[in-house]
């Protein structure tokens, strides 16, 4: 039996709907486990030990015919039996038709359901804390067996080499494994999903006050180096000085690797909090108002697992982080890093 998941989208989106392989292991034991995403989100699966073969579908194929026609032909010779499409764009129904597997499952869209033999409603209420995100995707293995979990969480499998190696690099740079190291996601994947650069630098100013002796890791994307280099500047001096500019990572593995040694994780909401969760690092993320947090909010228990929404605190700004000021959730952020952070805070001698 060859089983097919597909999930053509962020980070975030292919780390979540990971949690399908676990199950399907222990259902289908001896079955084949394929995985198709996008090449730059490999990393976030990489070592699992559910996935057997892992397909990278390049993006130019959505505009180049040629290509994705090619790329039919590939998916048809394969003959797989059960085609789980976890993101049931009509590119993707065209791949699950395109099989020829038998059973076709996806989530129900009046533009898409004819590509499918089973579809489903997303849930609007999560039963449980993991979700809607978790949730709704749990919900699609419905259809191969009732007795199926209701949840599941994302995991990240590193290797003790690949542990070894980033130790060594942390330490050589000039961190210390006495004090704590924190991960802070300080833009989002875009404009609207980034939290303004002014209430950032004074979220980081209040960490440094918690934890004097803080060192920072900064997370963004290569092309967001001037709103980087920004939040920096406004940042207070001894903030700047807990800073570790020098170890940035352009290759998400290897952020992944420095999020292993970071105690928690500070910044906004989107792929790199889902893969501190999936590390089991605490999280205290903030919400673009354009994102519902019920959607993503995924195993949060508001201690390990924290998230502000501009909603949080009024709804008269739609639309707008000016409910989302960093003195509105000031205590929190403090009580998140009293109770999650292990390792020595007092300011060293």
């Amino acid at each position: 039996m060859k089983v097919l998941v597909i999930q053509q989208k962020m980070i975030g989106d292919v780390l979540t709907s990971s949690i399908l392989f676990e199950p399907l292991r222990k259902e289908y034991p001896t079955a084949e486990l394929h995985y198709l995403i996008y090449p730059n989100t490999r990393a976030v699966v990489e070592n699992n030990p559910y996935i057997d073969k892992i397909i990278e579908f390049n993006p130019d194929w959505n505009i180049n015919i040629v290509g994705f026609f090619r790329f039919l032909r590939r998916i048809e010779a394969t003959s797989y039996d059960i085609v789980i499409d976890a993101y049931s764009k009509i590119g993707t129904g065209i791949i699950a038709k395109f099989s020829g597997a038998t059973t076709r499952i996806s989530f129900h869209k009046e533009y898409t359901r004819q590509f499918y033999t089973h579809t489903f409603k997303y849930k609007n209420h999560p039963e449980t804390k993991a979700g809607l995100a978790i949730e709704n995707r749990m919900l699609l293995l419905q259809a191969l067996n009732k007795d199926f979990p209701v949840a599941s969480k994302p995991v990240i499998y590193i290797s003790d080499e690949e542990k070894l190696q980033v130790e060594n690099k942390l330490q050589t740079a000039g961190l210390s494994p006495e004090y704590p190291i924190i991960m802070c996601g300080i833009l989002g994947s875009t404009k609207i999903k980034s939290y303004p650069a002014p209430y950032m630098a004074t979220v980081l100013d209040e960490i440094v006050r918690v934890v004097d002796n803080a060192q920072i890791l900064f997370n963004y994307i290569p092309s967001q180096k001037v709103e980087a280099r920004k939040i920096f500047s406004l940042c207070a001096e001894t903030t700047k000085k807990r800073i570790f500019n020098d170890i940035y990572e352009k290759d998400l593995r290897k952020f992944i690797l420095n999020c292993t040694f970071s105690e928690v994780y500070i910044g906004n909401e989107g792929g790199a909090a889902n893969i501190a969760k999936a590390l089991s690092i605490p999280t205290f993320s903030l919400y673009s108002p354009f994102i519902k947090k019920q959607d993503w909010a995924i195993y949060e228990d508001g201690i390990r697992n924290k998230s502000i929404h501009p909603e949080d605190f009024s709804t008269q700004v739609p639309g707008s982080y000016k409910n989302l000021k960093p003195e509105n959730f000031r205590n929190e952020l403090r009580n998140f890093l009293l109770k999650n952070i292990r390792r020595k805070i007092q300011k060293s001698s």
